[in-house]
Protein backbone atom coordinates (compact mmCIF):
# COMPACT_ATOMS: atom_id res chain seq x y z
CA UNK A 1 0.00 0.00 0.00
CA UNK A 2 1.68 3.14 -1.24
CA UNK A 3 0.04 5.27 1.13
CA UNK A 4 1.56 3.32 4.04
CA UNK A 5 4.89 2.90 2.70
CA UNK A 6 5.31 6.29 1.84
CA UNK A 7 4.56 7.49 5.48
CA UNK A 8 7.06 4.52 6.78
CA UNK A 9 9.98 6.32 3.69
CA UNK A 10 9.17 9.82 5.69
CA UNK A 11 8.78 9.33 9.26
CA UNK A 12 9.96 5.70 10.37
CA UNK A 13 13.89 5.43 11.40
CA UNK A 14 15.89 1.96 11.52
CA UNK A 15 17.78 1.58 15.16
CA UNK A 16 20.07 -0.84 15.86
CA UNK A 17 19.13 -4.39 15.41
CA UNK A 18 17.13 -3.90 12.53
CA UNK A 19 14.20 -2.23 14.60
CA UNK A 20 11.79 -0.24 12.65
CA UNK A 21 10.19 2.38 14.81
CA UNK A 22 6.93 4.68 13.42
CA UNK A 23 5.85 5.34 16.74
CA UNK A 24 5.03 8.54 15.05
CA UNK A 25 1.95 7.61 12.94
CA UNK A 26 1.12 3.72 14.36
CA UNK A 27 2.05 2.98 17.67
CA UNK A 28 2.56 5.03 20.11
CA UNK A 29 1.29 8.41 18.66
CA UNK A 30 -1.55 7.44 16.21
CA UNK A 31 -2.72 9.18 13.25
CA UNK A 32 -6.18 8.02 12.86
CA UNK A 33 -6.86 9.17 9.77
CA UNK A 34 -4.11 7.00 8.05
CA UNK A 35 -5.78 3.79 10.78
CA UNK A 36 -8.85 4.66 8.91
CA UNK A 37 -7.35 4.27 5.08
CA UNK A 38 -5.40 0.89 6.22
CA UNK A 39 -9.22 -0.46 8.56
CA UNK A 40 -10.40 0.36 4.35
CA UNK A 41 -7.41 -1.55 3.01
CA UNK A 42 -8.32 -4.79 4.88
CA UNK A 43 -11.68 -4.66 4.73
CA UNK A 44 -11.44 -4.33 0.81
CA UNK A 45 -9.33 -7.21 1.26
CA UNK A 46 -10.89 -9.72 3.68
CA UNK A 47 -14.81 -8.23 2.94
CA UNK A 48 -16.10 -11.42 1.30
CA UNK A 49 -15.31 -13.36 4.15
CA UNK A 50 -17.60 -13.80 6.56
CA UNK A 51 -15.89 -12.84 9.95
CA UNK A 52 -17.39 -12.35 13.36
CA UNK A 53 -14.36 -11.43 15.50
CA UNK A 54 -10.87 -9.04 15.23
CA UNK A 55 -8.45 -10.53 17.35
CA UNK A 56 -4.96 -8.35 18.15
CA UNK A 57 -2.61 -8.25 20.64
CA UNK A 58 -2.29 -5.68 23.13
CA UNK A 59 -1.15 -2.90 23.34
CA UNK A 60 -0.04 -1.78 20.40
CA UNK A 61 -2.14 -3.64 18.17
CA UNK A 62 -5.51 -2.34 19.77
CA UNK A 63 -5.75 1.09 17.79
CA UNK A 64 -5.58 -0.27 14.28
CA UNK A 65 -7.80 -3.32 15.22
CA UNK A 66 -10.29 -1.19 16.69
CA UNK A 67 -10.57 0.82 13.74
CA UNK A 68 -10.69 -2.56 11.79
CA UNK A 69 -13.46 -3.60 13.92
CA UNK A 70 -15.59 -0.50 13.45
CA UNK A 71 -14.88 -0.67 9.90
CA UNK A 72 -16.23 -4.76 9.69
CA UNK A 73 -18.96 -4.07 12.19
CA UNK A 74 -17.76 -6.91 14.53
CA UNK A 75 -16.13 -6.30 17.87
CA UNK A 76 -12.57 -6.64 18.50
CA UNK A 77 -11.01 -8.68 21.24
CA UNK A 78 -6.91 -8.40 22.11
CA UNK A 79 -5.02 -10.97 24.10
CA UNK A 80 -3.20 -10.08 27.18
CA UNK A 81 0.70 -10.01 27.45
CA UNK A 82 0.53 -9.87 31.53
CA UNK A 83 -1.78 -11.21 33.62
CA UNK A 84 -4.32 -9.56 34.93
CA UNK A 85 -6.37 -10.38 38.35
CA UNK A 86 -9.26 -9.16 36.49
CA UNK A 87 -9.11 -12.25 34.37
CA UNK A 88 -10.21 -14.47 36.25
CA UNK A 89 -9.07 -18.20 35.83
CA UNK A 90 -10.75 -19.29 33.08
CA UNK A 91 -8.57 -18.18 30.29
CA UNK A 92 -7.06 -19.55 27.12
CA UNK A 93 -3.09 -19.56 27.07
CA UNK A 94 -0.43 -19.55 24.84
CA UNK A 95 3.63 -19.12 25.82
CA UNK A 96 5.60 -17.01 22.56
CA UNK A 97 8.66 -15.52 22.44
CA UNK A 98 8.48 -11.70 21.81
CA UNK A 99 10.81 -9.94 19.79
CA UNK A 100 9.89 -6.59 20.77
CA UNK A 101 10.63 -7.46 24.46
CA UNK A 102 13.19 -10.09 24.36
CA UNK A 103 11.55 -12.49 26.49
CA UNK A 104 8.81 -15.39 26.83
CA UNK A 105 5.31 -13.88 27.50
CA UNK A 106 2.37 -15.70 27.92
CA UNK A 107 -0.68 -14.35 26.10
CA UNK A 108 -4.18 -14.65 27.92
CA UNK A 109 -7.84 -14.97 26.83
CA UNK A 110 -10.73 -14.71 28.55
CA UNK A 111 -12.60 -17.60 27.60
CA UNK A 112 -16.13 -15.40 27.81
CA UNK A 113 -15.38 -13.97 24.62
CA UNK A 114 -13.70 -16.19 22.48
CA UNK A 115 -15.91 -19.04 21.63
CA UNK A 116 -16.30 -22.32 18.96
CA UNK A 117 -18.00 -21.46 15.54
CA UNK A 118 -15.96 -17.66 15.83
CA UNK A 119 -14.74 -16.30 12.51
CA UNK A 120 -11.59 -14.40 13.47
CA UNK A 121 -9.74 -12.19 11.42
CA UNK A 122 -6.48 -11.61 13.08
CA UNK A 123 -5.46 -7.23 12.72
CA UNK A 124 -1.81 -6.50 14.53
CA UNK A 125 0.19 -2.92 13.54
CA UNK A 126 3.45 -5.25 13.31
CA UNK A 127 5.02 -8.57 12.82
CA UNK A 128 8.36 -9.89 13.14
CA UNK A 129 9.07 -13.51 13.25
CA UNK A 130 4.86 -14.06 13.74
CA UNK A 131 5.70 -15.39 17.26
CA UNK A 132 3.02 -13.09 18.36
CA UNK A 133 0.53 -14.28 15.62
CA UNK A 134 1.37 -18.28 16.16
CA UNK A 135 0.31 -17.54 19.74
CA UNK A 136 -2.68 -15.90 18.63
CA UNK A 137 -3.48 -18.52 16.33
CA UNK A 138 -3.03 -20.87 19.05
CA UNK A 139 -5.69 -19.10 21.10
CA UNK A 140 -7.68 -19.49 18.78
CA UNK A 141 -7.23 -23.21 17.81
CA UNK A 142 -7.92 -23.67 21.64
CA UNK A 143 -11.35 -22.39 21.50
CA UNK A 144 -12.26 -24.27 18.37
CA UNK A 145 -12.80 -20.83 16.48
CA UNK A 146 -11.92 -20.44 13.11
CA UNK A 147 -9.19 -18.24 11.85
CA UNK A 148 -10.03 -16.21 8.35
CA UNK A 149 -7.25 -14.24 8.02
CA UNK A 150 -4.33 -12.08 9.04
CA UNK A 151 -3.88 -8.59 8.30
CA UNK A 152 -0.46 -6.77 9.23
CA UNK A 153 0.22 -3.22 8.85
CA UNK A 154 3.72 -3.62 8.70
CA UNK A 155 5.62 -6.81 7.77
CA UNK A 156 9.29 -7.23 8.13
CA UNK A 157 10.10 -9.58 5.44
CA UNK A 158 13.42 -10.34 6.20
CA UNK A 159 12.06 -12.34 9.26
CA UNK A 160 10.35 -14.93 7.82
CA UNK A 161 7.23 -14.24 9.96
CA UNK A 162 4.44 -13.86 7.75
CA UNK A 163 6.08 -16.00 4.68
CA UNK A 164 5.81 -18.90 7.45
CA UNK A 165 2.22 -18.11 7.68
CA UNK A 166 1.47 -18.06 3.82
CA UNK A 167 3.63 -21.23 3.65
CA UNK A 168 0.98 -23.07 5.69
CA UNK A 169 -2.30 -21.74 3.85
CA UNK A 170 -3.30 -19.19 5.96
CA UNK A 171 -4.38 -15.70 4.16
CA UNK A 172 -1.67 -13.30 5.45
CA UNK A 173 -2.02 -9.51 4.28
CA UNK A 174 0.50 -7.30 4.84
CA UNK A 175 -0.08 -3.71 4.02
CA UNK A 176 3.83 -3.08 3.47
CA UNK A 177 6.07 -5.65 3.69
CA UNK A 178 10.36 -4.44 4.86
CA UNK A 179 12.75 -6.43 2.97
CA UNK A 180 15.91 -4.91 4.24
CA UNK A 181 16.07 -2.28 6.92
CA UNK A 182 19.31 -1.20 7.53
CA UNK A 183 21.91 2.06 8.49
CA UNK A 184 21.25 2.48 4.60
CA UNK A 185 17.31 2.74 5.07
CA UNK A 186 14.25 0.93 3.91
CA UNK A 187 13.24 -0.78 1.25
CA UNK A 188 10.00 -2.74 0.15
CA UNK A 189 8.94 -6.12 -1.13
CA UNK A 190 7.83 -5.63 -4.63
Amino acid sequence: MKLLEDRIAREGKVLPGNIVKVDGFLNHRVDPVLLRELAREFKAHFGGKKINLIMTCEASGIPIATVAAEEFGVPMLFVKKAKSNNLGADVYTSEIQSYTYGKTVTLTCSKSWLHEGDRVLIIDDFMARGQAMNGVIDIINQAKAELVGIGIAIEKGFQLGGDKLREKGIDCYSLAIIEEANENGIRFRR
